[in-house]
Formats: C-alpha cells, structure tokens, sequence
C-alpha cells in the first residue's frame, strides 16, 4: 500500500484476522498508530481516513503536535519514558501514559492531576527481560506500583504495558506477551480489580499479530502505516 489511509486499512485487516484466529472479537483491540518523529501532515492524513489514537515517545516533540492538531479530535498516548520533571506537563497534554515504572512517577502524575484537574489513564510499565537497556518495572516492583495506584485520587490505572527483547522473527515476541497476559491473570485472580487491569498494551510493527493472540488490547505500530522512520 503506497498512502498512509491504505496502510491503516491493510493494518486493521491483519488485526482483524489475528483477533478473529485467537477467538477474539476485533472491536477489543485497539491501534495506536506511533507518529514519533513524522510530520503532523502525516497525522493528518491518518486523521482524514478515520484514526483517532496517536503514541508518541518524547513529551517535547508531542507537545508541539498536539498544539498544531488542537483542531483535531485525536487521543495521545505517551509511549516512551517519562521523567518526573516533565510529569505535568504530561497529564494535560496525554490522555493515556503508558509508561509508568516507579511509584515516585506514579505518586507525582497523580499529585499532578489532581492540581491540573485532569484524569489521564495511566499503563504500567513492566520489564519481563530485565534488559538494562529498557525502562519498566519488574514484576514484583509493578505489582507493588498496582498496589500504590488503588490509592491515586485522579489518575486511573487501566492496564500493563511491555517492550519485548527485539524479536529475529514475530514468534520470538509470544512467550513475552504471553507472560503479561498471564500476569495480568493472576494478579486479577489475587484480587487486583479487573478496571485497572483491563488493557494490555504489547506489539508492534513487526509483531502485533503475535500479540494478538495472546490477548494484547493495544498495539504500538508506527513504521508499518507511516514507513521508514529518521529518529532524531
């Protein structure tokens, strides 16, 4: 597909499947098209053939979007590390940060909120491989920081999200999403509400079929809609 509308069709085709394999209904997983480094030209054509959801990684560089696409109706998620410095200035521009890894990020975003009067829904982080070169909390500190989120007064915590060792091919990814999901199962069978564990967020270009599968509710792809990204 040669123009970012097709692309998006074609994705959501493939999610369709996925879902459809796996006995899910399609309805409950949810693109989130990473626009990080594009041009808001490219958000906008992605806008005029029906997306709603945009992920983006640094707060700075989502900032100027958000305000120049401030006549659009769009839903930011925050998917890349977020330091407490930069924590409210991120309540009031995201609708979703899905890359909570302490509970002194917790506790300062909701601090944060409950200042701006904003409700932002929050993802935790976690590292399953415990790669030093990845953010996220291990699972025995992210159920601590479930835990510590039970008692936030304006942020709502809605579900856990991972980054995978980098896959050589998609099947590498399942056991890592796959362990999620089962974290997520014990933990709601330990008696973590099920609304704060509602979402998992795993998958992307290369790999969100996989996901799929294995129960993720939002899927992280970027280069597949919008091409070969230039980080800057």
């Amino acid at each position: 597909m040669s123009t970012i509308a097709g692309r998006l069709t074609a994705i959501l085709e493939r999610i369709d499947a996925a879902a459809r394999s796996a006995g899910r209904d399609p309805s409950s997983v949810r693109l989130i098209a990473v626009s990080k480094t594009f041009p808001l030209a490219a958000i906008r054509e992605a806008w005029a053939a029906g997306h709603r959801d945009f992920g983006e990684n640094r707060v700075q560089e989502a900032l100027r979007k958000i305000d120049d696409a401030s006549d659009l109706p769009l839903r930011w998620h925050l998917i890349g590390h977020l330091q407490t410095n930069k924590a409210r200035r991120a309540v009031e521009a995201f609708s979703t940060i899905q890359s909570v890894d302490s509970v002194e990020l917790l506790e300062k975003l909701d601090r944060m909120a409950v200042d701006a009067g904003a409700a932002p829904e929050l993802l935790i982080q976690v590292d399953l491989a415990r790669e030093s070169t990845k953010f996220g909390a291990p699972p025995d500190e992210a159920r601590r920081l479930v835990d510590a989120a039970e008692r936030c007064r304006a942020v709502r915590t809605v579900g856990l999200m991972t980054l995978p060792p980098l896959p050589d091919t998609p099947e590498d990814a399942r056991p890592w999403f796959r362990q999620l999901r089962e974290l997520r199962d014990r933990w709601m069978a330990d008696g973590v509400p099920a609304a704060m564990l509602r979402e998992l967020s795993m998958g992307m270009s290369g790999d969100f079929e996989v996901a799929v599968q294995e129960g993720a509710t939002m899927v992280r792809v970027g280069t597949a809609i919008f091409g070969s990204r230039h980080d800057g």
